[in-house]
């Protein structure tokens, strides 16, 4: 997964869509079928951690702007 940790969180969900569609077409080895869930549950956690990290900065940046709001009262 080091490969993946530099994909953007666009990049992420774009691969974990193919891979979906690849699983949900049923027409892959039982091997194969394995080896592409592995790979999104992967791309799925990168995604999440991704998420994770940007709402850590939202509420980083609200809390911020809050405590701005109040020392200019």
């Amino acid at each position: 997964m080091a490969k993946d940790a530099n994909m953007s969180y666009e990049q992420a969900r774009t691969a974990l869509e193919e891979i979906v569609t690849q699983l949900e077409s049923g027409n892959l080895a039982l091997e194969e079928t394995l080896k592409l869930w592995e790979k999104g549950e992967q791309l799925a956690a990168l995604c999440q951690t991704i998420l994770d990290n940007a709402q850590e900065r939202l509420e980083e940046l609200t809390q911020d702007d809050e405590y701005e709001d109040v020392e200019e009262d």
